[in-house]
């Protein structure tokens, strides 16, 4: 499996390198080929050695490369192939392979088409080298890379001032939640004595009783510390609340990147890691109940944000961090399986939306507000009703993708007795509601309604080119059927050993109980509560947007403080521009003024010129150019030298 292992890893790498060293020569044509081709062996080679692993029952944990050995500290770059990478690889590689291809729709007109190609599959590289990692420091070394090349990507446009911000942004909150991340690794480092994976796993069970000091007079368990540095790490990845920020904002960057970002790529690392990591968190329910609170603040408050966007990305976007709350609160309630199920159905299905919303945006000449759209549905039949199906899977309608996988996650919630497990079931279901309302009101603006946009826009709309909408076709078939694998996936024991679950927090075992097949499954969840609030949210939507539009105004207007603090997204933004910002700024200028200009320039620079200066203002009155003033000064030094030998030599 070692061929297929760094093939997989190494194709995308070296299509990056072609088309960014010699994008030049070779031209578009063979730069998007050379990336395409990369991303396309790597998802070849991933399906193979997906069946190995779960077919053939292969594991593969190899170290391919020591890079230092020092003392019983081995630092390798090795690999580790079992059910739970196998088929995040599977996902990576898909995903980024449709939107490798829709990028040459989408970008044929950008100059810088081979420098975002291969961008992009350098991405694929980072994420596939994080998740294939089998030890903290290549998870470290992939971590670091999805995060620099993200930074590239969301200011990909760096003649846009928002661009850059944004990108510096996303930069800067990231490498907050990296800071834990690393502290995290050294704490694992400094208790178990390695970075490998089996190797702490193994150790981890013996550090249960062990405590460390965080500040004078406490004492913290040495696993629940361990858990929450590293979780803090997953915020920033995951874009956890209040780490979030920055996910909104990377809507700078073109669209195919947002799809990568937001479905298959870098927010997915979080939760991948927390999961990897479930040897750790299952023996600290303290790091458990952080995860599901976190998570379950950022899938309800996040969502709600999504209802006053009026940039059709930017919807999108907040559905992203929803999902990934709903994600983190599977991961709380270590109900992994459905969490990675969940990853895998919203991959899809939001690489679809996204993608979709791309396509409106060419044919929009990218306009992204919704305000100047309507009446899409004619002129865009591909493209609405792929957005359909991808809309549907995200508000978790029975029989699609999202409503296998979301669903598990509430009744798993709904079955979990860890601290704030009451609160979580509160939130996931009321955001329900929320998705579905958001969501429906940007198809409605969209897709249907009057036709709001200008003359000149309404007379070039039409369907986007085949390698945008084939794209779109190939992830709606599984935003559709890849609901059906519910059952080997979270009640077969599909991820064996790469997961751990303690018996007492098996909320997953509960909910297998009254698990009857996936159609029976489906057919219940016409009855359960979610999917009441769901078809409330629905209907909400076109009351507001489509029978009554004039209705939303007026309740801006009646509810005025909830809506400035939704659009001005509780005010984190602000809070963080003037305490962390403008507190950094005038930190700046305070040590600027007081250690640069006073202390080192006006004492130590300035201070010893100035010095220098007095002592020679003094001594130039003993060079006065009288001889007698010179013969006198001569007598007293020979007296002084006199009298010194008479008293101190004799």
């Amino acid at each position: 499996m070692e061929v297929q292992t760094l093939g997989i890893v190494f194709a995308p790498l070296i299509g990056s390198l072609i088309a960014g060293l010699f994008g030049k020569k070779i031209g578009r044509l063979w730069s998007h080929r050379a990336a395409i081709a990369g991303v396309s062996i790597a998802f070849l080679l991933s399906l193979m050695v997906f069946k190995q692993v779960v077919v053939d029952g292969v594991i593969y944990n190899e170290a391919v490369y020591t890079w230092v050995a020092v003392g019983d500290l081995r630092v390798e770059i090795g690999f580790l192939i079992d059910r739970l990478s196998a088929l995040m690889m599977v996902v990576v590689t898909f995903v980024s392979l449709m939107v490798h291809i829709y990028t040459i729709g989408y970008m044929a007109d950008d100059p810088g088409y081979q420098r975002f190609f291969s961008y992009i599959a350098l991405f694929t590289f980072s994420m596939l080298m994080l998740v294939m990692a089998n030890n903290f420091l290549q998870l470290f070394f992939g971590w670091e890379a999805v995060g620099l090349v993200s930074y590239l990507l969301i200011g990909f446009w760096y003649k846009r001032e928002s661009a850059i911000y944004a990108s510096l942004k996303a930069f800067l909150v990231n490498r907050i939640g990296d800071i834990g991340f690393l502290l995290g690794i050294a704490c694992v480092l400094m208790y178990t004595g390695s970075l490998d994976y089996v190797e702490v796993f193994t150790v981890v069970p013996t550090l249960t009783e062990e405590t460390l000091s965080v500040w004078p007079g406490t004492a913290w368990s040495v696993l629940t510390v361990i858990g929450i540095l590293l979780f803090i790490g997953a915020m920033g990845k995951s874009a956890q609340a209040p780490l979030h920020v920055w996910l909104p904002d990377s809507m700078e960057g073109p669209t195919p990147i947002s799809a990568l970002i937001h479905a298959a790529t870098m927010v997915t690392a979080g939760i991948f890691m927390v999961a990897r990591m479930s040897p750790i968190y299952e023996l600290s329910e303290i790091a458990l109940s952080v995860i599901l609170v976190i998570g379950a603040i950022t899938a309800f408050f996040m969502g709600l944000i999504g209802i006053v966007q009026n940039d059709i990305k930017r919807v999108i976007a907040y559905s992203t961090l929803s999902q990934l709350g709903y994600m983190t609160v599977a991961l709380g309630v270590s109900a992994y399986a459905a969490g990675i199920f969940h990853l895998m159905t919203h991959a899809f299905f939001k690489a679809l939306l996204f993608l979709g919303a791309g396509s409106v945006i060419i044919a929009m000449h990218h306009e992204q507000d919704m305000r100047k759209m309507g009446g899409l549905k004619k002129y865009m039949p591909v493209t609405y009703w792929t957005a359909i199906i991808g809309a549907l899977a995200l508000i978790g309608f029975p029989g699609f993708s999202g409503f296998f996988s979301k669903d598990s996650i509430i009744e798993a919630v709904h079955a979990s007795q860890l601290p704030g497990a009451g609160f979580a079931y509160a939130m996931v279901v009321s955001g329900v509601f929320v998705t579905a309302f958001y969501t429906f009101r940007m198809l409605f603006l969209t897709f249907h309604g009057e036709e709001r946009m200008d003359q000149h826009t309404r007379a070039h709309l039409k369907e986007s080119p085949a390698v945008v909408t084939v794209p779109l076709v190939l992830l709606a078939i599984p935003s559709v059927v890849a609901g059906i694998f519910i059952e080997p996936i979270l009640f077969g024991g599909f991820f064996g050993e790469a997961v751990m679950v303690s018996p007492a927090h098996n909320v997953l075992a509960a909910v297998s109980a009254d698990f009857h097949g996936a159609m029976a499954f489906a057919l219940h969840g016409f009855q359960g509560l979610p999917f009441i609030l769901a078809m409330v949210g629905v209907v909400a939507a076109w009351y507001l947007y489509l029978k009554r539009p004039q209705l939303p105004k007026q309740l801006r207007s009646r509810f005025g403080l909830l809506y400035w603090a939704l659009s001005n997204k509780y005010g984190f933004d602000r809070f963080n521009e003037i305490f962390f910002a403008g507190g950094a700024r005038q930190a700046g200028r305070l040590l600027s003024q007081l250690g640069d200009r006073m202390l080192i320039d006006g004492f130590f620079v300035n201070g010893t010129a100035r010095v220098v200066g007095v002592i020679a203002q003094i001594t130039r009155y003993l060079q006065s150019g009288y001889l007698f003033h010179y013969a006198f000064a001569m007598i007293l030094g020979l007296l002084f030298l006199i009298g010194s030998f008479v008293i101190y030599g004799g």
